[in-house]
């Protein structure tokens, strides 16, 4: 009799776990192909409180379309959007319906919060379609409801007339919020300006990061560390904080290093990260083309980007990443 009973126990847990284990979604490579353009890059990814899902917002480079010169290919779309219920299969929704549009205009890199019900957007805005970088760029701030349909508050008065990348972090003891964003004519370092209430910034003038070229900021709190990471364009570079002015440089990047799975064999680019309970998780972007045999082409392979998501772990006071670990995660609300 014990042993018929201890067989059914045995028998009971092994179809839990089971059933635990198909709602956990093993992470695909890549995780997410835009189906429009072939060009997601730049991802942010936040809750909807609205609708119960993931949402993704991305820069949505036209990788696929032919006979555009120089880098207008990377000028002359709006924003992405992806939705996902559990963070890892995510499927297109639309694009942000963004109440802010010049006769030519560009959306890039845009940054996503929520403060009290209405949702924010720090959107990198380039007035035009250009075939070279020599241009303005600025932020606008938008708010929205629902995470589709954004409304013009205000173009921020930053360092430069070429400020991009903007990433908002809720300051602790109730201090306010500060933005970082990339000051590309102060060679493209990290700068930052504060807000009581984000809508009005007092811009800082001042350079937080510098010591090497880096775009895309990144700012998030976990195992009792501030942490930013950046794009340095060999990897992405991280650094630690106690005070979120202060900022030191570990060693190595993470994500240098091409892994193994499916369009993954290059270097991570421009990064989000999650954090989710105890754990973190960073949502980045690969060209799969950029391999080193070919070095100096500039076509649709090349110019293809596609969205990755892997773990990030704490070792020995520093961040590292396993990009070719296997990955089964759900994230929570």
């Amino acid at each position: 009799m014990k042993k018929i009973l201890l067989i059914c126990l045995l028998l009971s847990g092994a179809c839990c776990f089971a059933q635990n284990t198909k709602q956990v979604q093993l992470v695909p490579k890549p995780l997410y192909s835009d189906p429009v353009y072939d060009g997601a890059a730049d991802p942010v990814v936040i809750w909807n409180k609205g609708e119960k899902k993931w949402f993704m917002f991305y820069t949505n480079r036209r990788a696929n379309e032919k006979n555009l010169d120089g880098v207008s290919w990377v000028h002359g779309t709006r924003i992405g959007i992806a939705e996902s219920k559990d963070g890892v299969k995510w499927k297109y929704r639309d694009t942000c319906d963004i109440q802010y549009r010049l006769t030519d205009y560009t959306h890039w890199a845009p940054e996503v919060i929520e403060n009290k019900g209405i949702y924010h957007m720090y959107l990198t805005y380039v007035p035009g379609v250009f075939k070279d970088w020599r241009h303005p760029r600025y932020v606008v701030h938008l708010t929205s409801k629902n995470l589709i349909n954004w409304k013009f508050e205000s173009k921020l008065n930053l360092a430069s007339d070429r400020c991009i990348d903007a990433c908002v972090f809720k300051l602790p003891d109730n201090k306010g919020w500060r933005m970082y964003y990339n000051n590309e004519m102060a060679g493209k370092s990290i700068y930052y300006a504060d807000s009581q209430d984000l809508y009005h910034w007092q811009d800082s003038g001042k350079k937080l990061i510098g010591d090497k070229g880096c775009e895309g900021p990144k700012v998030f709190y976990w195992k009792n560390t501030y942490w930013m990471v950046v794009d340095n364009w060999n990897g992405l570079g991280i650094y630690s904080s106690t005070d979120l002015l202060s900022w030191k440089r570990q060693p190595k990047n993470i994500l240098q290093e091409p892994g193994k799975g499916t369009d993954d064999g290059v270097m991570g680019g421009h990064a989000d990260v999650v954090v989710n309970g105890d754990r973190a998780f960073i949502y980045y972007f690969t060209h799969p083309g950029r391999t080193p045999a070919n070095k100096g082409i500039d076509n649709a392979d090349t110019r293809r980007s596609v969205i990755q998501l892997a773990e990030l772990e704490y070792l020995n006071g520093e961040i590292v990443c396993n990009r070719d670990k296997p990955l089964a995660v759900k994230l929570k609300p």
